[in-house]
């Protein structure tokens, strides 16, 4: 089965065909960098990278590249009202941003290009658009773009042009040609950063950038363009107007654009986008600060990348459930394949789990298909709970033949997904952690109690032994003895 893949441009799945086969050219458009990044850029951020893993797992070589715009109105607002250069703001929070992504277990973009390190190509590619007549500037230095010049325009979002014209604003500016226009070049204001042009000081539009970024690194004409739905009109169809009317060339061939996070809403009438305009947002880093970052993955990749994610504190609960299932699941199976030898076993439901990938791969060629995936991959750690749980008639050879070939087959698909990365050790003892971290206590002072606790087991005193397991218990530790010993948990 061939990879199929949803294109907003043609609003249907097609086949994947990349231009120069095994090479496929993808950009992601990034983060604007003047603040903490929201749970709403983690989504793109998370359905990207599973996009970039499946298409190297499924042999292409892949160059992938999302931009940082570290140059824009709102950075410059930030500094001013923080009295700092814009360079410095914005290096704090791509330096925040990466933290983030290694947070989530995230690949790096193989190319990871600044606006502000692309201005001198950006006036280049604006001077070809002015002598094509595609763009004019104004006696003021700004440079707009000549939107009726372009006979495509619309084709991406669907919009029409003369419905556009007869929407637009009427107080425009008597520089602009027609309302329509966008800003390829803005003349500089006091106190903002700025660089020397044909046109005058200034500094670059946003639209100019990705078009500019995206073909310095890919060329003229590359395999996938994605982003936020958000960014369908006006920013990606400006890029392609910018980028077809300079080079003549098709500009992306597949446009991939994800859905939104949505809240609900405070008055219960449904859900609202997240958005930090609207006030609503949370950082990715006050999320997982309460949560494992492997929680809010499977609650993005439970929902198809392009469908709304419905985002709440109780579905986050549940995916970290599910998370700690597998984890647990795989903690069983280890322990288990510890303890007995799968020689001369035979795997039980041995041709379901040689198909396993195949099973995964037809999910994931229809258009990335992540929900399924996951869904069939999950299916086979209930066979391993069901074998562990009631072995029945099965011999624990077979049992462990059988473990040991599902544990194979899963954990490489699981990293396509960028799950299931750690071991079951190091998942569950940083969930100890957290929850020790909730409950306010160290396990310094478990141990120490635990210890007197011991002490007085040891001269016989069961009151002040029983007293000691109370305390701990209000503090949400529950003690269990036995004849190995006594050890703790925390109270679920």
């Amino acid at each position: 089965m061939a990879l199929r893949l949803y294109n907003t441009m043609t609003n249907r799945k097609e086949d994947f065909t990349p231009l120069n086969p095994p090479k496929v050219g993808m950009y992601v458009c990034g983060v604007t960098v003047y603040d903490y990044s929201h749970v709403g850029h983690a989504r793109p951020t998370i359905y990207f990278d599973v996009i970039f893993r499946y298409l190297k797992y499924s042999g292409y070589d892949v160059t992938y590249v999302r931009n940082f715009t570290d140059i824009d109105d709102k950075i410059i607002k930030r500094a001013l009202e923080l009295g700092i250069t814009t360079t410095e703001l914005t290096d704090k929070y791509i330096q925040a941003f990466n933290e983030d992504m290694d947070s989530l277990g995230l690949l790096h973009p193989d190319v990871e290009p600044y606006c502000t390190h692309y201005v001198p190509q950006m006036i280049e590619f604006i001077g070809s658009l002015i002598e094509k007549g595609h763009a004019y500037a104004t006696e003021s230095g700004d440079v707009y773009y000549r939107v009726d010049s372009f006979k495509g325009y619309g084709k991406l979002s669907g919009k029409n042009l003369e419905e556009l014209e007869a929407g637009a604003r009427v107080d425009v500016s008597d520089q602009k040609e027609s309302p329509l226009d966008f800003a390829l070049w803005k003349a500089s204001k006091p106190g903002e950063p700025k660089w020397e042009s044909p046109w005058g000081e200034g500094r670059p539009g946003w639209h100019i950038e990705c078009s500019v970024m995206s073909t310095n690194n890919l060329g003229e004409s590359f395999d996938i363009h994605g982003g936020g739905k958000d960014l369908i009109f006006p920013h990606h169809e400006n890029e392609i107007a910018q980028s077809e009317a300079s080079t003549g060339k098709p500009y992306a061939r597949y446009w991939i654009h994800n859905g939104f996070i949505n809240m609900p809403a405070e008055d219960g009438s449904g859900q609202v986008k997240m958005s930090k305009s609207l006030g609503n947002f949370l950082t990715i880093r006050d999320v997982l600060d309460a949560f494992d970052p492997e929680a809010l993955k499977f609650l993005m990749l439970s929902t198809h990348y392009r469908k709304d994610v419905l985002f709440s504190e109780d579905r986050l609960n549940q995916s970290q459930k599910r998370v700690t299932y597998l984890y647990k699941t795989l903690e069983e199976m280890d322990r288990y394949l510890a303890e007995h030898s799968a020689d001369g076993g035979n795997p039980i439901d041995a041709e379901k789990i040689a198909a396993i990938p195949e099973q995964f791969q037809i999910s994931m060629d229809d258009d990335f298909n992540t929900p399924r995936a996951i869904g069939g991959l999950s299916g086979f750690f209930k066979l391993a709970n069901d074998l562990l749980t009631a072995p029945g008639d099965h011999s624990a050879a077979d049992i462990a033949a059988t473990l040991a070939a599902i544990r194979a087959q899963l954990i490489p698909l699981f990293e396509v997904l960028g799950l299931l990365q750690r071991t079951p050790d190091e998942y569950l003892g940083d969930m100890t952690g957290r929850e020790l971290k909730r409950l306010g206590i160290g396990v310094e002072e478990i141990e120490a109690l635990l210890e007197q606790r011991t002490k007085a087991r040891e001269a016989k005193d069961w009151v002040e032994s029983d007293r000691l397991r109370d305390v701990l218990a209000e503090k949400g530790i529950l003690v269990k003895d036995s004849k190995e010993g006594t050890v703790w948990s925390v109270k679920p």
